[in-house]
């Protein structure tokens, strides 16, 4: 059985609260695509693509926090294991929401940065775990 620590069961539960969130987003998806929201057919795409992925990585980041708990991990790699993933799924969604953000628009704008950010934090977060299970 894993011994979940203070910090991570804080985290946990903080988590789990950003849930309703991405419900309400699921919301304004389905307002979207039902037409209730105007929205042209890349906006519709990037606000399907957020949605989907702020609820999968958040799931995944959950299993990620718990998980790191039995490592070894220490410091800044513990935190890394622990939430890289989590702050991917504030960045590659925030990157699909803000950028197709705007009336009219076809093209990402300049929020599209957060979408390497947020690659980066997963796959630092993903590997930083894989490292400290295997080790």
């Amino acid at each position: 059985m894993i011994e979940i620590d203070g910090a991570a069961r804080i985290t946990a539960g903080v988590v789990m609260l950003t849930i309703v969130g991405i419900e309400s987003g699921g919301g304004f998806v389905f307002r979207v695509v039902t037409g209730k929201v105007a929205a042209t057919d890349f906006q519709k795409a990037f606000f399907r693509a957020g949605h989907a992925h702020a609820g999968v990585l958040v799931t995944l980041g959950l299993v990620c926090l718990l998980l790191t708990q039995a490592t070894d991990l220490a410091g800044a790699w513990r935190w890394l294991a622990a939430t890289g993933v989590l702050w991917g799924a504030v960045l590659l969604p925030g990157g699909f929401f803000f950028s197709a953000m705007g009336p009219g628009r076809t093209s990402p704008n300049r929020w599209k940065v957060l979408f390497p950010l947020g690659g980066a934090m997963i796959a630092a977060g993903t590997v930083t775990l894989a490292v400290g299970l295997l080790a």
